[in-house]
């Protein structure tokens, strides 16, 4: 029997978040960029714009603002169609997508950054 592949969607990674989509936001994605859904993102300071979290980064992108609700393809262009989970609401944790080569540390002092917002991690049940 053949196996069904299914991608990832927004209920995979979002567990909870807050009536009348107080959670989201919708956001620019620089150009130069192919993020995933549940991508953690951070925003370039001199263009108020997300790109994937880089914690060696000093342009503002080494701080987190959230994470990615859509498949976001601004590898041309700047999308500015990026669905943004930026408060009070629960995330799996198992979901998130991290920048290659990210420590332990890094990563938990990002979802510290993420819990500043309102936005708790938890394990997949």
């Amino acid at each position: 029997m053949t196996a069904i592949a299914q991608p990832k969607n927004l209920g995979d990674l979002l567990k909870y978040e807050a009536p009348n989509l107080y959670s989201r936001d919708q956001d620019t994605v620089a150009a130069a960029q192919n993020l995933p859904l549940g991508t953690v993102v951070g925003r370039e300071t001199a263009t108020a714009k997300l790109k994937a979290i880089d914690p060696t980064a000093t342009d503002g992108s080494e701080t987190t603002v959230g994470v990615l609700g859509n498949d976001v393809d601004a590898t041309l262009i700047d999308r500015e169609d990026a669905i943004l989970i930026a408060r009070h609401a629960i995330v799996a944790r198992g979901e998130l997508v991290w920048p290659t080569g990210i420590s332990a540390a890094q990563k938990a002092a990002a979802i510290e950054q993420l819990k500043a917002l309102g936005i708790v991690t938890r394990d997949s049940a």
